[in-house]
């Protein structure tokens, strides 16, 4: 990602879809597993305030930084706002289970979404960041501005919970 910080910094416009390109799957995948059938909205959405706020950082500071958690922090805030908004709305009643014929997860996805389900916000963002994802403990506690060994904890204790929900599904 280093050489990715650089070209951002070079040339936000012409490395900017490379960001996009290399970040987009894992940020609707993990997104998808946490939002749901927000995902697509939330992910457009993260790029765009990225994109947004790289144009205005010196790119000093853009050369510098932990690139995926940065992105990974902009996304889980505007998932934390979605609910929130949503919490304010009437909830619609889903008629459709399907993602579109893009969706990057496997055919048994649905038990997964089912089973992360179970798990508290906290364990299930860091089950996914670290799982899903593949970020790195330090990235998702600065992502979600937690401290690295409660990140752990989540994780360990998500894991567990998940572990036992699936000895008692066979």
């Amino acid at each position: 990602m280093d050489h990715l910080c650089h070209a951002l910094a070079t040339n936000l416009d012409e490395a900017f879809p490379e960001l996009v390109r290399v970040m987009q799957t894992e940020v609707f995948s993990g997104l998808r597993r946490i939002h749901g059938h927000e995902a697509e909205d939330l992910t457009q959405e993260t790029f765009i305030r990225a994109y947004r706020a790289l144009a205005g950082y010196d790119p000093q500071r853009i050369r510098t930084m932990r690139l995926r958690g940065w992105v990974w922090t902009i996304a889980l805030n505007l998932g934390r706002n979605a609910l929130r908004d949503r919490a304010r709305r009437p909830v619609p009643v889903e008629t459709d289970d399907r993602y579109g014929v893009h969706d990057p997860e496997p055919p048994d996805s649905a038990a997964w979404d089912r089973r992360l389900a179970t798990l508290t916000v906290h364990q299930r963002r860091a089950v996914v960041l670290r799982h899903v994802v593949d970020l790195p403990y330090g990235e998702i506690a600065e992502a979600l501005g937690r401290p690295e060994g409660t990140v752990k904890a989540d994780v360990h204790r998500g894991l567990e919970r998940l572990r036992t929900i699936m000895e008692e599904e066979r």
